[in-house]
C-alpha cells in the first residue's frame, strides 16, 4: 500500500467533493472525499495512540466531528486541514488522559540525559508541542520520512516500497530530517 505517490487524487478533485458537500449537504461526496484520506488520518492516529484499535477508532470518530466542521471553516488545502484536525482530535484525547503521554522524543532529537528526569506534565507536554511544530517545519519528502521512520517503525526498505523514493533518498531526507529537528528544537532553547 502507497501512502504517496502519483496515484493520489489531485487537490482539484478534493475541492470539487468538498464544495458540492458545502453546497448540497451530499454525505457521498463528504465520504469520497474523507476516504481518499483516512490512511493519512489512521497514521497521524496512530503515531499519537500507538494502538492500532484505537487509531482505526479515532479515524471513524474524527469522520463524525467533519459533519459539523467543515461547515464552519474556509479551508484551501482539504489533506492539510485534515491533518491539523487529525492531530489536533489526538493530542485532545491525550490530553483529557493526563499522565498518559508516552512519547519519546530521544528517538527524534538527543537531548541531554536529565532533561527529562523531573520535566512535569506541563513541560513534558510543551516539549511535545514543540516537537510537533518543528516537524511540520520540514521539508515534505523529511517529514514524510522521518514520520514512516520514527513514528510508525518502518524500515528503509518499507519506505522505499511506501514512498517511491530511492534507499539513497530516503536515508538522506531521514538523516537530514533528523538533523534539522534537532537544530529547530535547539534554536527554541536558546
Amino acid at each position: 500500500m502507497k501512502l504517496y505517490n502519483a496515484d493520489l487524487p489531485s487537490i482539484e478533485d478534493d475541492a470539487v467533493l468538498l464544495t458540492r458537500y458545502l453546497r448540497t449537504d451530499d454525505m457521498e461526496a463528504l465520504g469520497t472525499l474523507y476516504s481518499k484520506h483516512t490512511e493519512m488520518v489512521y497514521y497521524v492516529c496512530l503515531r499519537y495512540f500507538k494502538e492500532e484499535e484505537k487509531s482505526k477508532d479515532a479515524v471513524m470518530q474524527i469522520f463524525e466531528e467533519l459533519i459539523t466542521k467543515i461547515k464552519k471553516q474556509d479551508i484551501k488545502s482539504f489533506p492539510k486541514w485534515l491533518y491539523v484536525v487529525s492531530k489536533n482530535f489526538c493530542l485532545m484525547d491525550l490530553r483529557s488522559k493526563k499522565g498518559r503521554i508516552e512519547v519519546s522524543m530521544d528517538e527524534f532529537v538527543e537531548f541531554p540525559t536529565n532533561m527529562h528526569q523531573e520535566e512535569s506534565y506541563s513541560e513534558k507536554e510543551g516539549r511535545l508541542s514543540l516537537l510537533e511544530q518543528c516537524i511540520d517545519k520540514l521539508p515534505e519528502k523529511q517529514k514524510v520520512t522521518v514520520d514512516l521512520f520514527f513514528i510508525n517503525e518502518h524500515c528503509y526498505k518499507e519506505i522505499v516500497e511506501i514512498t517511491g523514493y530511492s534507499m539513497n533518498e530516503v536515508k538522506s531526507y531521514i538523516q537530514n530530517g533528523k538533523r534539522n529537528l534537532k537544530n529547530c528544537m535547539d534554536r527554541a532553547d536558546a
